[in-house]
């Protein structure tokens, strides 16, 4: 399946994406990237590969410029976050091929702050999040906001993170289920826990994507 390389208007930025839209898609999914890292991150291509596999359309963008990038403390101004995924997702409404399909939005670290602000200031757009490693608290009081079904997913040994997500799940209004991947890190680099991940968000998306469309 081709990419297509797109962009995104955002205020004053245009924003870099890939999108990959399979014949007769289900649903769209937005990634949201964490602190550091954007569109080409291999462990979000890897996930959108699989979710394409089912028949859902991925965009993957960065959202921050190359120069915004440059300064960390963008990395971690979620509202700044939230605003580009809020920004990408009006995007999707506009875009003829796109506009029908229930939206996702699957967010890591800092970046699933960023979706559940997005899915809680946007609750008619947003049919379903997944936190990949994620950052919910960073979401703070906007948490209680969010009505999409959520899923947080967490490595075993990623322990603090655990802890993190355990929290925010309490905080939940919405639909939530935590997944803990048995023996992951942070990364999920260890051998079959990328793979997990793909499998777990997949479902996530196929049932409420599925459902909203």
């Amino acid at each position: 399946m081709e990419s297509e390389a797109v962009g995104i208007p955002a205020g004053q930025a245009t924003l870099p994406g890939d999108l990959r839209v399979p014949g007769d898609a289900a649903g769209v999914v937005l990634f949201a990237h964490g602190s550091g890292s954007g569109r080409r991150s291999p462990r979000n291509m890897e996930v959108a590969g699989a979710l394409n596999r089912r028949g859902l359309a991925t965009l993957l963008f960065d959202l921050l410029t190359e120069e915004e990038s440059g300064n960390r403390a963008n990395v971690f101004d979620v509202e700044l976050l939230c605003a580009r995924l809020l920004a990408a997702i009006r995007w999707t409404r506009q875009r003829p091929d796109l506009a029908p399909l229930a939206v996702g939005c699957f967010g890591a670290s800092t970046g699933a702050a960023a979706a559940l602000c997005a899915a809680a200031q946007a609750p008619g757009d947003v049919a379903a999040v997944v936190s990949r490693g994620g950052r919910p608290d960073l979401a703070g009081d906007r948490l209680p906001g969010v009505r999409a079904p959520t899923l947080l997913i967490v490595g075993g040994r990623d322990v603090q993170v655990l802890e993190l997500n355990q929290d925010a799940a309490t905080q939940l209004a919405a639909p939530s289920e935590l997944v803990v991947v048995p023996g992951a890190t942070h990364l999920f680099e260890e051998p079959g826990a990328l793979d997990e991940v793909a499998r777990a968000a997949g479902d996530w998306f196929a049932e409420h994507l599925a459902a909203r469309g």
